[in-house]
């Protein structure tokens, strides 16, 4: 019975009593000051000597000890020879301290196990504290010494498993509570009380001096000292610097550093919150060059100081929302340029111009940055999709003087892009010089008026083309709702000031993601920015660092739990409500059904396209996670359980039995190959079982995701003209598919396919229903005279429609034919656009004339995505829809901009596939890799820069694409 009782209080009241906020209390009697609402919020022994001073801090650490002793007595009062459970009470104490009291439980740690084992809590403090003493970085001494707790108190227990996991367990819990909890030793020095100084300026930790040769946090250092760290970390020419923490006394930088006329330095500011993804600050603080003695070095420290207080800086960090964090200083040798300025990897003004834009003028860079002498400027595009970089300087006429070589900008555009790469295709504004040697970087920083990037990438693939305003009113809170569900699943509290109606918007009528947004996502979630690309499309990803991921551990594994059950949970939805919905639906005519009822219906099919979409983007990034994991190849699979596979299969079967029907001599087009089908017995058992078809997968379109896209069913000879060419092409399609083997690994990434492929049919089908209804209701719109006809109803949003229907609209039938009109010609108008950039800068509404990357250029290969393998020679044919077929051999390389489930026939009559988007899942490389096709995907306005009949060579394993000469 004792047992039991200990154990319900170790499990009960250790949280309780670790959540009690003594230190709060202590200060607020003493102080009359809250620590919750002070500094960083976090109530801790730290925080206590930081704003209290010493003696609250030696009450603070009084308290804090105390609850870490007792709850190891109470546990061996308890449990006397049960180690374990004394470990078990410091787990509980240091759980309340961290979810309750806010603090992260060091000192309950420490003096509990003093208690609990005096000598492994002193070896582990010798080691520790020497460790930190010679190493002077408090982040490796804490994960230090708690490894060592752990290690020690393994080896002295070592038979004992439950007292090895749970000596594991404490030491890992305090490891991810330290990356969970601001540290107030953070906090700049000149805050602390000054009983407390010696002690605050030893446990922080921070060598005496930063330089750029460290690594540097932003959020200590300000970004401008940060990313120039990091860059020259990366090999990049940066001249060495050191830097003056917010607070900090300058006296050890002047101290250092002895600047002379030979040797000049430039004192630059550094300030928390400068150069930000949002926030620039540029002009806001002061730069200082030419320092050539130690006087001159002590003015302009306190002189850039003195800026961050000046009324226009304080003016612009309230304007942006920011709190006044504090100043650090970089302190840098300067550069002698003979050549300076600065370059944006993205025109800031016309943010469609794909141009790298320079700024350049003979001398330092303060001449071109100071306003009072105009640089020349250049215009430089990078093609960097080509298989070698093409550079070319476009504006060299309208530069009336030049003095800058034409090697220096290409070097500065090439290391403009280079920079941007880095930081995962964001803008960056770099300021730069020359010295006759060296390409030296004095600065980058993001262009802020360039944000969010937009992106048209993944979404092009989800839902390409031109969008009507019905289509789009249903879609965008469908796709930002389910991905805003799952993201807040893995962030939790974190996602509280994410705006996720912002995860996509249209640009000229077309999707675009919002690329900014799914990058902070992403590294909250301790992914890297571009691990959407990678799970959708194969691009290349870098590794997530361990203390991030670590550190979002129980959100992740949230996630994987998502991802393990996602079949078993759709099966369930399946036959709860998917299956009896769609079984209803297609036994209605819905011709027959009144106005409320399509009404119903339509509401009834839109709430359960809520789950359909969380399965359509969870089972193709499940399938991709184990693919990826397992390292199975796409090759190795079968696609069978895909409707675009099932239903080519279906025809290309029926075009065997045809093509044995009919002498194809006599056969010029579809309508005579059913004409003649119609004419005998055998034929038109054909051309039923070509009208089951139809039926089976009627929901099939160009474009599945947007309803105002008519289906095989609502187009049934375009399917014809398909059919056709199959029967044509029949002989040299029939040895392309492979027999596929399996094991282990190939059977748990068919499993997710398969998935993938149910999912699939089921979002298609009742996006088709939802379209079909939706004609139907246009049909009563008509009669009653608010549209001129049935497709005049994707003009209007999903809102308007129902307000209608329901007869609750405000405006009049003219105004709202007035309204359809504009969108139709709207619609046509951005239909008829060129060269629709896919990343977009900031929120830019009109597209400007620009040139396409075309393949004129010295390199003749370009590099996409290698999506289905082998190598194969033929002539272009454009296709932009499948509206526009024309004839497809085995020597056509048929460029398209996307491939749905319905181009499956198309694709399987060509000889080579060229995508302008799309992965090695996608619809086009599954089709491609099925019947042995070479397919190449991704490859920017591919159906611009190719031209019909050109001879192409492409390679659909390593991604390339070749011009051959005729």
């Amino acid at each position: 019975m004792k047992s039991i009782i200990g154990s319900l209080i170790i499990v009960c009241f250790c949280p309780l009593l670790g959540g009690l906020p003594i230190i709060d209390w202590l200060t607020y009697i003493f102080k009359g000051q809250k620590l919750s609402g002070m500094g960083t919020g976090n109530v801790s022994v730290s925080a206590a000597f930081y704003h209290g001073g010493t003696f609250i801090g030696i009450l603070a650490v009084l308290s804090e000890a105390g609850k870490g002793i007792f709850a190891v007595l109470l546990a061996r009062y308890f449990f006397p020879f049960q180690l374990p459970w004394e470990l078990m009470a410091l787990v509980a104490l240091i759980m309340g301290r961290y979810w309750m009291g806010k603090g992260a439980g060091t000192t309950n740690l420490f003096w509990g196990i003093i208690v609990h084992d005096w000598a492994a809590t002193f070896l582990t403090a010798l080691i520790s504290l020497s460790s930190f003493t010679i190493f002077r970085d408090r982040v490796t001494g804490r994960l230090l010494a708690l490894f060592l707790l752990a290690f020690i108190l393994t080896v002295r227990h070592p038979h004992d498993l439950n007292y090895i996991v749970l000596a594991w367990s404490l030491s890992g819990l305090m490891a991810w509570i330290f990356n969970q909890v601001p540290d107030d030793l953070s906090l700049p020095e000149n805050g602390v009380k000054s009983s407390s100084k010696t002690m605050f300026k030893f446990f922080r930790g921070e060598k005496s001096l930063l330089s750029l040769n460290d690594k540097l946090d932003g959020n200590k250092v300000g970004n401008k000292a940060a990313n120039l760290a990091y860059l020259r970390s990366l090999g990049y020419a940066v001249p060495n610097g050191w830097i003056l923490l917010p607070g900090d006394d300058p006296q050890i930088l002047l101290d250092y550093i002895d600047p002379s006329p030979e040797h000049p330095f430039v004192v630059r500011s550094s300030a928390l919150g400068e150069d930000t993804e949002n926030a620039s600050a540029a002009g806001q603080y002061l730069t200082i060059l030419n320092v050539t003695n130690q006087q001159e070095l002590s003015a302009a420290i306190l002189d850039c100081l003195a800026a961050y207080n000046h009324p226009h800086a304080v003016k612009y960090r309230q304007d942006r929302g920011q709190n006044d964090q504090g100043i650090a200083l970089l302190v840098e040798k300067q550069v002698q340029g003979t050549f300076s300025g600065v370059a944006f990897s993205r025109d800031p003004v016309n943010p469609v111009n794909n141009c790298v834009i320079i700024e350049a003028l003979p001398g330092n860079p303060d001449r071109v940055v100071s306003g009072k002498i105009t640089p020349e400027q250049y215009q430089v595009a990078v093609y960097d999709q080509l298989e070698n970089d093409a550079i070319k300087i476009q504006n060299l006429d309208r530069v009336k003087s030049r003095n800058v070589p034409d090697f220096i900008i290409e070097k500065v555009a090439m290391l403009a892009r280079d920079i941007e790469s880095i930081y995962h295709g964001i803008p960056q504004d770099i300021e730069w010089s020359y010295d006759g040697e060296n390409l030296w970087i004095l600065q980058s920083r993001t262009i802020t008026n360039l944000q969010p990037i937009w992106t048209r990438k993944i979404a092009s693939e989800v839902i390409p083309g031109v969008i009507s305003s019905l289509t789009w009113s249903i879609n965008k809170p469908l796709t930002c709702g389910v991905w805003g569900d799952i993201f807040k699943l893995v962030l939790k509290e974190k996602a509280e000031n994410l705006d996720f109606s912002k995860t996509a918007t249209l640009h000229f009528q077309q999707a675009y993601f919002n690329a900014t947004l799914l990058g902070e996502i992403f590294r909250l979630m301790g992914l890297p920015p571009e691990s959407l690309e990678f799970l959708t499309r194969g691009s290349k990803m870098t590794k997530p660092s361990l203390i991030s991921t670590v550190g979002n551990l129980p959100g992740l594994l949230r996630l994987a739990k998502r991802e393990w059950d996602v079949e078993k949970d759709f099966l369930k939805d399946y036959q709860k409500n998917f299956k009896p919905c769609l079984e209803k639906l297609q036994n209605q005519e819905i011709n027959q059904l009144l106005l409320p009822e399509i009404i119903d219906n339509i509401e009834e099919i839109l709430l359960l396209l809520k789950p359909a979409t969380y399965y359509s983007i969870l089972a193709p990034l499940s399938l991709a996670i184990r693919q990826a994991l397992l390292k199975v190849s796409p090759e190795k699979l079968n696609n069978d359980a895909t409707p675009e596979i099932a239903a080519l299969q279906d025809l290309e079967k029926l075009a065997k039995e045809t093509a044995l029907l009919v002498d194809l001599a006599n056969i010029n087009c579809a309508d005579d190959l059913f004409s003649t089908l119609e004419n005998n017995h055998k034929g038109q058992k054909i051309v039923q079982q070509f009208n089951l078809i139809i039926e089976n997968y009627g929901y099939l379109s160009d474009v599945a995701t947007d309803i105002s896209v008519p289906c095989w069913r609502d187009n049934p000879n375009l399917v014809k003209t398909l059919f056709t060419q199959l029967i044509f092409n029949i002989n040299s399609t029939k040895s392309k598919r492979k027999k596929i083997s399996s094991n282990w690994k190939i059977k748990q990434v068919q499993k997710r396919l398969d998935l993938k492929g149910q999912v699939t049919t089921v979002y298609s089908q009742l996006l088709a229903q939802l379209r079909w209804h939706f004609l139907a209701l246009a049909e009563d719109l008509a009669e009653r005279g608010f549209i001129s006809k049935q497709e005049d109803i994707f003009q209007l949003t999903h809102a308007e429609i129902l307000e209608i229907a329901k007869s609750e609209y405000q405006e009049s039938i003219s105004q709202i034919q007035t309204k359809i009109n504009q969108r139709k010609e709207q619609f046509t108008t951005n239909k008829t656009l060129k060269n629709i950039p896919y990343v977009v800068y900031g929120n830019v509404t009109k597209i400007a004339e620009n040139k396409l990357n075309s393949l004129d250029t010295n390199a003749q290969k370009i590099q996409g995505i290698g999506a289905s393998c082998g190598q194969v020679e033929g002539y272009v044919k454009i296709c932009r829809n499948l509206q526009e077929i024309g004839k497809i051999t085995n020597n056509t390389i048929l460029v398209i901009p996307y491939a749905d489930s319905g181009w499956g026939p198309l694709i399987a009559n060509a000889g080579g596939i060229i995508a302008e988007v799309g992965g090695a899942l996608s619809h086009g490389a599954i089709i491609a890799r099925e019947y042995g096709i070479p397919a190449v995907m991704n490859i920017d306005h591919a159906t611009e820069i190719f031209k019909e009949g050109q001879r192409l060579k492409i390679d659909g394993q390593q991604g390339i694409i070749e011009l051959v000469e005729n």
